[in-house]
């Protein structure tokens, strides 16, 4: 399973918010290369790069630097989201060196977009399935859908996404350890990976996950506690080889 390490960028700063609040923000660096510099030291095989400014301008806002972070480690997978509602944004991306573009907003508003991408850039794409009690959230957050995540997930992996993200948005950025039942659930219904995110605070986290990663838990998104000092990222990584084995980023 792998650790992934989240850069978060708003205005081009690397920063966290509390339950995707853009007015709860904490700056961690104005530097996102060396950032990721530091996650790559200690271990990191795959990088997750979200745009907030995009998320919620419904365009790339921060992709100089994504597109830089990329530049500087062409061998990293990356997966990067926020504002990606064309193809041509997708294209762009690739360009750039990013693995994954991650599809969120547009997936719930148009599933025929994801589709449509599968299509033309088979192998890069990701969706996103924000959710709270169950229910997809979309628009940065700032709007709850009507749409059940299994059912969303259930869709997209018949378009052929590579993975789901799926983000617990009630404990993200709250330090108050991941939703592993609503992971597993979403995980057993689908038959491509999931990777969790929202809500890991320490190692018992990445223990937690483990023990259920066999479900098809291929990997876990962590930011503040990284940040914050509550995870070692090396030692978590180190962790989830052991327990669950090394897979391919």
């Amino acid at each position: 399973m792998l650790l992934i390490p989240a850069i978060d960028l708003k205005d081009g700063k690397c920063v966290r918010l509390r339950q995707g609040r853009m007015e709860d923000e904490t700056v961690f660096s104005d530097d996102p290369v060396e950032v990721a510099q530091r996650w790559v030291g200690a271990g990191a095989r795959r990088l997750h790069m979200v745009d907030l400014n995009g998320a919620f301008a419904g365009t790339p806002v921060n992709a100089a630097a994504i597109k830089a972070v990329a530049e500087a480690f062409p061998e990293l997978p990356i997966q990067v989201g926020g504002g990606i509602r064309d193809e041509e944004t997708v294209q762009t991306y690739l360009d750039a060196g990013v693995q994954y573009v991650i599809i969120g907003t547009k997936a719930v508003r148009a599933p025929h977009f994801v589709n449509d991408l599968c299509l033309e850039f088979p192998g890069h794409i990701i969706v996103g399935l924000d959710a709270k009690d169950g229910k997809v959230a979309i628009e940065g957050w700032s709007k709850l859908s009507h749409h059940s995540v299994i059912d969303m997930a259930q869709r997209f992996e018949q378009d052929g996404v590579e993975a789901i993200v799926f983000t617990d948005i009630g404990r993200d950025g709250m330090m108050s350890g991941v939703n592993v039942d609503s992971t597993v659930a979403l995980a057993q219904a689908i038959h491509i990976p999931v990777i969790a995110s929202g809500g890991i605070t320490n190692i018992d986290d990445i223990r937690a996950l483990c023990a259920v990663a066999e479900e098809g838990i291929m990997g876990a998104i962590t930011g503040r506690a990284i940040y914050e000092g509550t995870l070692d990222l090396a030692a978590a990584q180190q962790l989830a080889d052991q327990l669950c084995g090394n897979e391919a980023s």
